[in-house]
């Protein structure tokens, strides 16, 4: 059984009891139904409820003539965002995935570096959570697919250049797309899991100076699992709402 961190504890003490009635009624039966809140599934509420203050905060905080630094820093992501989902997706439909996309990239971003402050893990580095998250971005650009182009013309990106190949295509490209879960669940899980691992290894065993290093390194591969994770899924939103002229 896994130690149970001290927000893990809060939830189990005053919440445990009801999810575990609700899991258990929804025919999910959890190994101890009065502590239902595994540490992972805690602090992804814990960042979420972070993230809606934090943007709660900042709301408060707008200034076209004096905008604050959290201001800066929001509007440098969406930008950039922006800019690669029109560079990915084109210009007329990119614009319109950057609320997903960035939502799910903000999340990400917060989860991978709340794992710096003491008493917290970093709920990516669970295969459960990077699983969940590449899930909900192989659904969204099959939604957006289908959405843009059609179910009948979209149906036609897996059946290949000619139609003669569709049986063959078929399977291979289905079996392609549903690899891309494991591609993008599995490099943010391991890199987040091998990050935190390493950094408390070192804080283990050598003086607080060294591990700085570590730390540093951390937020560097946070911020990048962060984009790759991102990227990918704009790219697979361009290939599915591309159409040929």
């Amino acid at each position: 059984m896994e130690h149970e961190l001290w927000i893990t504890k809060l939830f189990n003490d005053l919440l445990g009891s009801t999810a575990g009635s609700m899991l258990e009624s929804m025919g999910l039966h959890p190994h101890n139904p009065a502590r239902a809140f595994t540490n992972y599934v805690a602090m992804e509420i814990l960042v979420a409820v972070i993230i809606v203050a934090v943007f709660l905060y900042l709301r408060t905080q707008l200034s076209v003539d004096n905008p604050g630094k959290l201001q800066h820093f929001f509007e440098l992501f969406h930008d950039f965002t922006k800019s690669q989902a029109e560079e990915q997706c084109g210009h007329h439909h990119g614009h319109e995935f950057v609320p997903m996309v960035m939502t799910l990239g903000v999340f990400i971003l917060f989860s991978n570096l709340i794992g710096l402050i003491p008493g917290f893990e970093s709920p990516t580095q669970f295969i459960f959570v990077t699983v969940g998250c590449a899930v909900l971005a192989f659904c969204y650009y099959h939604f957006e697919g289908v959405r843009i182009q059609g179910p009948v013309k979209y149906a036609k990106h897996f059946a290949g250049p000619v139609w003669w190949l569709a049986p063959l295509m078929f399977p291979i490209e289905i079996i392609s797309h549903t690899g891309r879960n494991l591609s993008l669940s599995v490099r943010l899980f391991a890199n987040m899991f091998a990050g935190e691992q390493v950094f408390l290894v070192f804080l283990g065993l050598v003086p607080l100076g060294i591990p700085m290093i570590f730390i540093g390194l951390h937020v560097f591969v946070a911020f990048l699992q962060t984009y790759i994770f991102m990227l990918l899924t704009l790219i697979y939103l361009g290939g599915a709402t591309h159409t040929e002229h």
